[in-house]
């Protein structure tokens, strides 16, 4: 698999990213794609050739191995990896849509003309893009998790196990390096566990930023005056409608 070609399509992302996105796209790179590229993937390479049983029984080597190891542990991780990093591509397109619909409407209207102060401020559409997108990652981190741990048995690696299925029976099968393999395990675990707290945090975080927006906002909405001089108006005045009483005007005076 090409990484090199993931890694530079993601690269857009992280201008677009809040500070948990960015720690997260590192995380992702650094700690999981790298780790995964440079040493899980040769630990796992001869995993059939090196999986020995006590008996030479044609065709048991490959059952016990198959049904202990219905995915292998790379295959899993580069389906993980992949499905983690599509919704990102999301917020992408969205500012290109975003973008696509600037560039026409300047050419309609002129090249002063603005439809977006920033394409790509969250805000509107985007914010529910971005949102949609950081709860389809972390929906697909932990089952992801659920699946490794249905799999394999709470992350677990055996030295050893005991293979009873056709066409073997009580036939002792080893597997090799599995310390190297428990460790690989469960760093790449870890790494996924750390992703999903990022996820969580900046869902929180954009949650509140949001909030907040909206309660300055709306603070800065000062109630309009109505003129009342008819009855049932209920037409909002303008500093230019405003009529100062006669009061007003005797202390003007005044």
């Amino acid at each position: 698999m090409d990484w090199k070609t993931l890694e530079s399509l993601l690269s857009g992302v992280n201008k677009y990213s809040t500070g948990f996105g960015r720690i997260w796209l590192s995380l992702v790179f650094v700690f999981r794609v790298m780790v995964f590229v440079v040493a899980a993937e040769r630990v796992w390479s001869d995993d059939t050739k090196e999986f020995d049983c006590d008996t030479k029984r044609p065709g048991c080597p490959n059952a016990c191995y198959n049904y202990f190891f219905p995915i292998i542990h790379t295959r899993l991780w580069a389906l993980q990896l992949i499905f983690v990093t599509c919704p990102s591509f999301l917020v992408v397109m969205h500012v290109w849509y975003r973008e696509d619909r600037e560039r026409k409407y300047r050419l309609t209207y002129g090249e002063g003309a603005k439809l977006y102060d920033n394409p790509g401020q969250k805000h509107g559409g985007l914010w529910w893009t971005y949102l949609f997108s950081l709860f389809f990652k972390t929906a697909i981190e932990i089952g992801f998790l659920y699946l490794l741990h249905l799999i394999y048995n709470n992350f677990d690696m055996p030295r050893s196990v005991v293979c009873d299925i056709e066409p073997c029976r009580q036939v002792t099968c080893y597997i090799a390096r599995p310390t190297e393999k428990r460790v690989f395990t469960y760093f790449m675990v870890g790494a996924s566990a750390i992703c999903i707290i990022l996820n969580v945090c900046e869902i929180f975080y954009l949650i509140a930023m949001r909030i907040l927006h909206l309660t300055h906002k709306g603070s800065h909405v000062t109630e309009r005056r109505r003129c009342g001089e008819c009855e049932g108006c209920n037409i909002a005045m303008t500093p230019i409608d405003h009529k100062p009483s006669y009061t007003e005007k005797s202390e003007k005076q005044l």
